[in-house]
């Protein structure tokens, strides 16, 4: 006898085979003939397998007939060709043994409804349900393909520390890494006194691993790193977690237009994964949350992503007619709806910004002759707006010094980076893409908290 997997026994292929299917019933109906249909889903694939449960098995009517919608099942049967519409297949049960029930007075998922804000509230049910069980194998296949691009690439996979004593954004909205006992903290005058620190200095949980991936691709050439950053911002929006993951690719000899070429390519391969590999999925985010998911992603693919700087864009916005809740003029950082204008509007289709304002950028991106700009670039998508954010770097050790200046950070907690500038410095660029926003695009869920497991926001980390 086979195991399989639902996705696996739902493929006509399979017809004829004796199989074990394991999951969690979805629904159980009864026949005045005297059998009971189930829905069986394992969480494999979209879709759930029908189970024709007999009157003859011996636990038919003190277990199978009591059934309801979360218990748990091993099935053994026969896979057999499905005379119903929408199924190739379904199993003529042998045994089914029950492993635990789901009373149906308390068990949350019991309805067929549920807002996404109450499904927060019962995070480590939801992934059982349509919409969460898709959102997992999107995620799932979207982690792998940038796994495969990159390693396809030629790019090293490394891993950047968690803890860090470096400001990357230099924002300062950074969690605090301490074993100090927060009622006794230590002082040396009016300070803390850090030498009693685990560390022995201030420690953060990172914003970014970029600093530290520079490191490695002035040794190795090009590598990406992947993995959670979290930011201490106080913002209760539909686009804001405190925990989230960063795809951060930073490549040796790679100028400005090289970063845009690779990060179209990196975009252009993720939805097309997605397209080819989560049909089902894909397919029930179109019907049910956006109904031009599919259509967006497809533009996408096939566009050639506009590319024109910072102050064209602006000239764009300011003579459109359009009234913006936030005025636009040079120098100013641009917003959500002057971004989805010129995706969706104006250009209809992906953007690249490039060449910001220097005075609004961090003090690691190159300064560009004129003094006023810094080659930084942003991949605009319609609907979201910035979804990766990128820079080449400033590989002038003198030039560097002096923005860190200019930001006011001291040189010497950044030795080691400004030593890249003195050993063997390269031109070289890189950019950042966070994952839950490229889940929130590629689904259309209107919140970026039902695109993560567990999402961390002010005053929310039960789970």
């Amino acid at each position: 006898m086979n195991k399989l997997s639902i996705a696996q026994a739902r493929k006509p292929e399979s017809i004829g085979r004796e199989v074990r299917l394991q999951g969690w019933v979805r629904t159980r109906r009864d026949s005045k003939a005297g059998f009971s249909f189930l829905e069986l889903n394992d969480g494999s694939c979209f879709g759930n397998i029908q189970v024709i449960a007999e009157a003859g098995l011996e636990n038919y009517e003190s277990e199978v007939k009591r059934l309801t919608a979360g218990s748990s099942v091993t099935v053994e049967g026969q896979l057999r060709e499905s005379p119903g519409k929408g199924q190739a297949t379904e199993v003529l049960a042998r045994r089914v043994t029950v492993h635990g029930n789901a009373d149906p007075e308390t068990y949350a998922l019991q309805k067929k409804q549920h807002s996404f804000e109450f499904l927060r509230t019962i995070a480590h049910l939801r992934p059982r349900t349509n919409t969460f069980g898709a959102i997992a194998r999107v995620r799932n296949c979207v982690c792998r393909s940038i796994h495969d691009f990159f390693q396809e690439e030629g790019f090293l996979y490394i891993h950047t520390p968690i803890i860090t004593a470096s400001d990357c954004e230099g924002a300062g909205e950074m969690f605090q890494v301490t074993t100090l006992k927060l009622d006794q903290i230590p002082k040396k005058g009016p300070a803390i006194d850090f030498e009693q620190d685990f560390f022995d200095r201030p420690a953060f949980l990172t914003v970014s691993g970029q600093l530290e991936a520079e490191t490695f691709a002035c040794s190795l050439g090009k590598v990406y790193t992947f993995g959670p950053t979290f930011r201490a911002e106080n913002s209760n929006t539909s686009r804001h977690l405190a925990e989230f993951w960063m795809v951060e690719p930073e490549m040796a000899f790679f100028e400005l237009a090289d970063n845009m070429d690779l990060a179209e390519r990196f975009l252009k391969r993720i939805f097309t994964d997605v397209l080819e590999k989560c049909p089902e999925d894909m397919e029930f985010f179109n019907l049910r949350i956006d109904t031009t998911v599919l259509e967006t992603l497809r533009h996408v693919i096939a566009s050639d992503f506009v590319r024109l700087t910072y102050t064209e864009a602006v000239d764009i916005l300011t003579g459109s007619g359009e009234t913006f809740e936030y005025p636009v003029s040079w120098g100013v950082d641009l917003q959500a709806e002057h971004e989805r204008y010129l995706t969706e509007k104006h250009f209809r289709s992906p953007v690249i910004l490039y060449d910001y304002p220097r005075r609004i950028k961090p003090f690691y991106m190159r300064c560009n002759d004129d003094g006023k700009t810094v080659r930084a670039m942003d991949i605009l998508v319609p609907k979201v707006g910035e979804i990766i954010g990128g820079s080449q770097r400033e590989e002038r050790l003198g030039v560097l010094a002096e923005r860190m200046a200019e930001q006011g950070l001291a040189a010497e907690n950044y030795w080691w980076y400004l030593d890249l500038r003195r050993y063997g410095t390269v031109p070289h660029s890189g950019f950042g893409l966070g994952l839950e926003r490229v889940i929130q695009f590629v689904t259309g869920m209107a919140n970026i908290r039902d695109v993560i497991a567990f999402p961390r926001t002010p005053g929310s980390a039960e789970f």
